[in-house]
């Protein structure tokens, strides 16, 4: 079934690229050739998305031979796909496809080494990503993530309560929108709320967040965050989560 749905993601970037035919290779290329060719790194990088890239060529009747998976960490000038069958399938194909594989494994590249990163300070925290994925593209941008080694944090805006700053505004206060929340939603919801405070992080615990975002918050003010918790008897009651970036 995911399969199919990815399939069918694939099927709609091949048509916005080719929404009639492909000009050029219809006129340059005969009916019946058949080449072979392989998709090879530029640079070293984590492989994203190949499984998936596979199985739609696969399913459009080409031989495919992987020669990685995704998660693998491949050096520059590895070959990590051959794929053999009709020469205009392939010419019309090659571009959607790789842009779809450089994106996605750019983004497990840059996930991996961020994680390592935080890996050697802190092992229990984890670099997740928010929705600002591109449209159409969130499967595989969260995929790309999570094959990165990453969390994908909400995957839709389905997944879980997030109380941002504009919502605050349009009930009145955090106290509020927590209240609201904790009444109306499933049992299988956790409520989490955007602050920039430490006044708005304790009052969002104490109202029973499970989770407090610091948004754009420089670090001094994420440790005093976490001080004023403790000095609450607040910190274990939730998690904290730091986004966004801060300009100094």
């Amino acid at each position: 079934m995911v399969e199919e749905v990815v399939f069918r993601k694939l099927q709609s970037f091949l048509e916005e690229d080719m929404p009639f035919w492909d000009t050029t290779t219809e006129i340059l290329v005969p009916d019946g050739v058949v080449v072979r060719a392989r998709i090879a790194t530029k640079q070293s990088c984590v492989v994203a998305c190949l499984d998936d890239v596979a199985y739609f060529l696969k399913r459009l009747g080409l031989e495919v031979k992987q020669l990685a998976r995704d998660g693998d960490f491949v050096e520059r000038g590895t070959t990590i796909m051959e794929v053999a069958g009709s020469a205009k399938t392939i010419l019309t194909l090659e571009r959607m496809l790789l842009n779809v594989l450089v994106h996605c494994s750019g983004v497990a590249t840059e996930v991996r080494r961020l994680v390592d990163l935080v890996k050697g300070v802190n092992s229990r925290v984890r670099v997740a990503a928010t929705r600002k994925t591109l449209p159409g593209l969130r499967y595989f941008e969260k995929k790309a993530v999570a094959i990165g080694g990453g969390d994908t944090h909400r995957l839709s805006l389905s997944d879980a309560i997030l109380i941002k700053d504009n919502h605050v505004k349009v009930v009145g206060s955090v106290e509020e929108a927590i209240r609201i929340a904790k009444s109306r939603a499933s049992f299988i919801h956790r409520i989490e709320v955007e602050v920039s405070t430490a006044e708005e992080a304790i009052r969002a615990a104490e109202s029973g967040a499970d989770v407090i975002m610091l948004d754009n918050t420089s670090p001094e003010e994420v440790a005093r965050v976490v001080e004023e918790l403790k000095k609450r008897g607040l910190r274990d009651r939730v998690l904290i989560e730091v986004s966004g970036g801060r300009k100094p």
